[in-house]
Parts: C-alpha cells; structure tokens; sequence
C-alpha cells in the first residue's frame, strides 16, 4: 500500500461551481456591481507573453522571458427575462449591448471583476482579479426541443487585469434587505426614485406604505422604483425579498 500524505487540519476540497462573475452597470469611478446569476462553466485563462532571451549561455536551450499577460474568462449562462418588460435580467443586457453594431471603442468593453465564493469557509483573500474586456457570445442551446435559453460567453482582456483583494463577503442568505437611501427626494406620482441598500437580488415587492410600487431591481445594491399616487408628505419605503421585509426609511413626496 502506498503510503498517505495527511492534509493539514481544517482543510477541504474545492468545488467546480466556487466561483463568482460581477459585471460593472455604472462607470469605473462609481461602479454598480452586478452579479452574474445562473452561471457555469467559468474558466479564466491567463496566457503570458513571451519574449526570446537566448544567448549563447543557453548551448542552444530555449529561453524566454514573460514580458506580460493577456487573459480571457469564459462561462455560460441562462437567459432569465422579465415577463412584464421583456427585458432579460441586467447582466445579460450589459452582455448584448456591448455586441450591437452601434458598439465600438469602449462602448464595445465591459468592466468585470472574479473572485473565488466557497459555499462554505473563509474565501480565499487573494483569488480574485478585475479588468476591462471586450465580448463575444453565441447561443448555446438552438435546437427545437425548448431547451433553456443559454449564452456562451467569452470575454477577451484589454490590457492586463488587476489583482484585487476578494470582495466576497459571504452569501448572508438569511439577512433581510436593508434601505439606507432614497434619492432625489420631492418626486410625484408616476416619477422615478432610486432606492440603494443591500440584499435587493430577488425582491418581491416595493412598498410606499401599504402600496406596492413598479419596480426594477438594477443590482445586489439599487432598486428603481415609481412613485404611486397619494398625499404630498412623509412616506415610508420598505422592500421585501423572501429573507423578509427591511427596516422603514421615510420619503417626502410632492
């Protein structure tokens, strides 16, 4: 029998799906990081460039430099849409609009960020990277047998992407949303307000008192919501996703 290596106390293998994808929704200096849902085959692929370094020294054995890296991340995802809009979940518009033929230059790039997100345990600190990107996708499912609507993506480095510290902080399914802001104040019936908190993804409903308001969650982070009609005055806000119903921030509506 040969003989076994013990692992170090408190370790554990890793899994295929570990990963997380986010997509920037705003620009660089204020981003709006949107997580894409219902990925799988995530597969980044850092490839170095080489310059050759051979010298007479080498007798004649290869010898190259890495003068630098270039990287691509590919997965696929499922195509989800609302039913009242038609319009597919943010991330995937993000995707379809950077492949438009009105795209070029950076309207033709997306800022994304990877990270590792274990089910369980500490992530690591240091597995994660963010860069901007071009983009390509195919439909991977095209038969006629009604499989579900899936994208092959492939997104293609512009420049070196940037080692960041692992903005995953846990899944924290059991937390409520929270509201911390409702901006501009003073809107009237049938106008915008943008509501900005956590734990949006999944929301089932928006409230101005006991009224439920349309509704578009944008990120983990924003809801754009409008304002019903009712008295000018205080308003209480609240958003309500299946892990409960936040905490209410008051409104002054026209």
């Amino acid at each position: 029998m040969p003989e076994k290596v013990p692992l170090p106390a408190g370790t554990t293998l890793g899994k295929s799906y570990e990963y997380g994808l986010d997509c920037n929704l705003n620009t660089t200096a204020s981003p709006i990081w949107q997580p894409f849902r219902r990925i799988s085959g995530f597969q980044p692929t850092p490839t170095p460039t080489t310059q050759d370094a051979q010298t007479y020294d080498d007798l004649g054995a290869q010898n190259n430099d890495v003068t630098g890296w270039s990287w691509l991340v590919a997965f696929n995802v499922f195509v989800n849409r609302s039913f009242s809009t038609g319009l597919y979940l943010p991330e995937i518009e993000a995707i379809l609009a950077r492949t438009r033929p009105s795209a070029k230059g950076e309207a033709a790039t997306i800022e994304c960020r990877w990270y590792h997100k274990p089910e369980a345990g500490t992530p690591n600190p240091t597995d994660a990277g963010q860069g901007i990107a071009t983009v390509a996708y195919t439909r991977s499912n095209t038969g006629a047998d009604g499989a579900i609507e899936q994208l092959a993506v492939t997104l293609t480095g512009k420049g070196p992407y940037t080692e960041i510290a692992n903005p995953f902080t846990g899944w924290n399914d059991a937390a409520p949303p929270a509201v911390a802001s409702v901006t501009p104040s003073g809107r009237s019936a049938g106008q915008q307000v943008t509501i900005t908190g956590t734990g949006f993804l999944g929301a089932t409903d928006v409230r101005f008192g006991a009224t439920s308001v349309q509704y578009t969650v944008v990120s983990p982070t924003t809801i754009i919501a409008t304002v019903p009609t009712g008295s000018a005055g205080a308003v209480a806000i609240t958003v309500v996703t299946p892990r409960g119903t936040s905490t209410a921030v008051n409104y002054t509506r026209a």
